[in-house]
């Protein structure tokens, strides 16, 4: 009896923990998002069912800030995937230092996300930004640009901003990945003539793929959540919003927690289609 009581016994802390912290919070935010709720009508709370749902998929701000996301996730993923495996095939070769080129990798990861924004906000700054000193020094334009000033260039600004500060895990996972399979699959692949380019494509890769899925899906949910960077880069503007951005403009600055709550919610569920989405296919591919 004490054996089969032990296991839940040492359990019970970190089920404890993630129904107050994971499970509480979702299904609480879940019961606002059908309520009518607005802090300037306090006296008018009362159930509506999805009718929260329906008005903010035929919002037009919605969607403004659902292509922002989009467009945001696409090039986050893309370019933190393949540097991130890039830096991790570089910090695989054993070197003397490759325990301080690993610990200078880990250092944008580090960083709170809205300090990495103010910095970047100093590099893309346009009266006293490095980029216009540089574009200007090299004679490439007469006077600065208004990077963040526009819808387009803001958005890629903040997407690599988020790679910046995606690339450390994903090289990370990447090169945990690498580590893991042994060497010797790699000495009988070359006795067979197998190339670099086919021992890539038929070993490295596939093998790979697990860990590429961790690592997408983590950066994945990182490109959805932008929050902090886009404050740091631009404020509270329409201009960059993303989803996020929405969800609290809504909730604390219309302060309409029903549709607020109902934009996070779609914001949570959109996460994890993704990340099941990501996982089922790359394990796919393994088992193939």
């Amino acid at each position: 009896m004490k054996k089969k009581i032990l296991p839940y016994l040492l359990l019970s802390p970190m089920i404890l923990i993630m129904g107050v912290l994971v499970f509480y919070p979702v299904i609480a935010t879940f019961s606002y998002s059908l309520k009518k709720w607005k802090l300037t009508a306090p006296a008018d709370i009362r159930v509506v069912g999805l009718r929260n749902y329906g008005t903010i998929l035929k919002s037009d701000s919605f969607w403004y800030s659902f292509q922002n996301t989009l467009f945001i996730l696409a090039v986050v993923v893309v370019l933190t995937t393949v540097l991130g495996f890039l830096v991790s095939i570089f910090l695989n070769i054993d070197v003397k230092w490759s325990g301080l080129l690993l610990a200078v990798a880990i250092l944008p990861w580090a960083l709170p996300p809205y300090v990495n924004g103010i910095l970047w906000k100093f590099v893309f700054s346009s009266g006293y930004g490095f980029m216009n000193k540089v574009c200007i020094g090299l004679g490439f334009v007469s006077q600065p640009i208004e990077w963040l000033s526009s819808r387009w260039s803001l958005l890629v600004i903040v997407s690599l901003v988020v790679t910046w500060r995606s690339i450390p895990f994903m090289a990370l996972v990447c090169l945990a990945g690498r580590q893991s399979i042994p060497d010797g699959i790699y000495e009988a692949a070359r006795i067979d003539g197998g190339n670099s380019r086919t021992i890539f494509q038929r070993i490295t890769l596939p093998l790979m793929l697990p860990f590429l899925g961790i690592g997408i899906t983590s950066t994945s949910v990182t490109a959805i959540n932008v929050f902090d960077e886009i404050i740091a880069l631009s404020g509270y503007s329409d201009l960059g919003k993303n989803l996020l951005v929405e969800s609290y403009l809504t909730t604390f600055s219309f302060l309409d927690f029903g549709k607020g709550s109902a934009i996070t919610y779609l914001v949570m569920l959109f996460a994890g289609i993704l990340g099941v989405f990501y996982l089922r296919n790359l394990n796919r591919e393994v088992e193939y």
